[in-house]
């Protein structure tokens, strides 16, 4: 008779609770690594990775790294971002606030030795699939300033970006990425932009993802055109594809 009351006994045991919190990594392969629509690669392969820890009251924090060009970021060996923030949700409606700070590992222009060392703030809301941002510098912008450049203008600090993003689920496991955004460096207009891009994913079993996506910007080949020992040169806000695959643990 015991064992006929020992399934439902069983069935009473408590569940653990869920964590509060959780870590994920990820990392991919691209053809690229272009930001903003500029390619800090100069349009050469990128490989990129990341942590992120996220707490269910809507904090945040994660860390992310990429290699780059050291023509494109004036002698940097890569790039890490380190970025944190609170996100909250409410029905259809998400909103975020953030920080993100970029380290150029050797990043500085020659001769000044100026950082190109970059902390921003930014702000979110997202609607459904439909998201406004605004980003922030409260430090120079890559480190544009007079003793950089010594044209007398000050510093960059101030400069900012606004962006509109939509991420459209049109088939199951299939979403369409739309993006417009501006940049605008203070006191630096000449170095002004705006960017698009249109692209696609496709999200698979196990955390694989794979993407296509066109990208182009008006940026002034003028000052965005990088030249190694002035025999090859690339602009690098000009019209390109990106294409990656990455998988998320």
């Amino acid at each position: 008779m015991l064992a006929l009351f020992a399934v439902p006994f069983c069935a009473q045991a408590e569940e653990a609770p869920a964590p509060s919190y959780t870590i994920t990594s990820n990392i991919g392969v691209f053809s690229q690594y272009i930001f903003r629509g500029i390619s800090y690669t100069q349009e050469n392969p990128a490989v990129q990775g990341g942590f992120d820890f996220a707490h269910e009251s809507g904090a945040y924090l994660g860390i992310w790294g990429t290699n780059v060009s050291d023509l494109a970021l004036s002698n940097a060996t890569g790039e890490i971002d380190v970025y944190g923030g609170y996100a909250k949700t409410y029905g259809d409606w998400t909103f975020d606030v953030g920080f993100l700070q970029f380290i150029f590992p050797g990043g500085k222009y020659d001769p000044s030795g100026e950082s190109l060392n970059t902390l921003e703030l930014n702000a979110a809301v997202t609607w459904k699939f439909i998201q406004l941002k605004y980003s922030h510098s409260v430090t120079d912008y890559f480190g544009f300033n007079d003793k950089t450049f010594g044209l007398g203008r000050g510093d960059s600090d101030g400069s900012h970006y606004l962006e509109a993003n939509a991420n459209y689920e049109f088939l199951p496991t299939w979403q369409l990425n739309l993006h417009v955004g501006h940049q605008k460096v203070k006191n630096y207009e000449e170095y002004n932009f705006t960017d698009w891009k249109v692209g696609v994913t496709k999200s698979f079993d196990g955390g694989w993802q794979a993407a296509v996506a066109y990208i182009d910007t008006n940026a002034d080949k003028n000052f965005y055109t990088i030249c190694d020992n002035g025999i090859r040169c690339k602009d690098t806000g000009d019209s390109k594809w990106l294409a990656y695959i990455k998988r998320t643990f």
